[in-house]
């Protein structure tokens, strides 16, 4: 299954958190898109490995994206290494994405940037033919993508360019909200965390009109680039 996009996370509710509008919107023109979280988020305070898988799940159907895979690497503790290099490039050569989206290249959780920098090095790898991969036993065909784009998570960074994602605003909230044991429950035994207090979503909105205000919408989100981007006109810039 060839993909046009393919967003890899570190943790499960990253890409929901970060791009999921930016998704949703090329979904609905048509594009197919998938992700690839590369833990289980097993360190999370909350919830479990197994509620983690059935929560990504349910918001992956509220998107509609084509697939998810999860790596499995180590949750807090995973490498910027060969063999983790291999399975990213295994997903890369399966899927032949287009565009990549990646985390952040900093962030408050270490694994955010470290995730950013191990992406970006095996869409490099990627396209060279004397690394071998294989899927099914049958060896694996080069690709590196066009482009790689890091989304922006907790902390500020001033974004290359945003994408105004107003439409999806609510299905947006909706993906989040699926992690049911992650986010905002009143009736929830287990320890609040930076991120389950009721007032969080003011935050995900706040940070999504901050990116908005700048090109003249009400919610956007944005990103940074690894290269320069072009264009062809420039009446296509907002």
């Amino acid at each position: 299954m060839k993909l046009d996009i393919l967003a890899f996370a570190a943790h499960p509710d990253d890409v929901e958190l970060s791009c999921s509008g930016t998704l949703m919107k090329h979904i609905a023109a048509g594009k197919r898109v998938g992700i690839v979280d590369l833990t289980e988020g097993e360190l999370g305070s909350r919830g479990t490995a197994e509620t983690r898988y059935s929560e990504a799940m349910e918001a992956s159907q509220i998107m509609g994206v084509d697939i998810r895979v999860n790596l499995r690497m180590a949750d807090g503790f995973f490498e910027i290494n060969e063999k983790n290099k291999l399975l990213i490039i295994e997903q890369l050569r399966k899927f032949q994405p287009e565009l990549v989206l990646a985390n952040a290249v900093s962030d408050r959780h270490p694994d955010h940037g470290k995730a950013a920098k191990l992406v970006s090095e095996a869409c490099f790898l990627s396209g060279l033919r004397r690394i071998e991969t294989y899927y099914d036993g049958l060896q694996q065909t080069t690709h590196r993508p066009k482009a790689v784009y890091n989304y922006i998570q907790d902390n500020f960074i001033k974004p290359d360019f945003s994408v105004d994602v107003t439409d999806f605003i609510d299905r947006k909230i909706e993906c989040i909200r699926a992690y049911k044991t992650q986010f905002y429950d009143p009736n929830s035994p287990e320890p609040e965390t930076p991120i389950s207090g009721k007032e969080f979503f003011d935050f995900v909105k706040g940070r999504m009109m901050q990116y908005g205000r700048p090109i003249g919408v009400e919610y956007a989100e944005g990103f940074t680039v690894q290269r320069e981007i072009g264009i062809k006109d420039l009446f296509d810039l907002k």
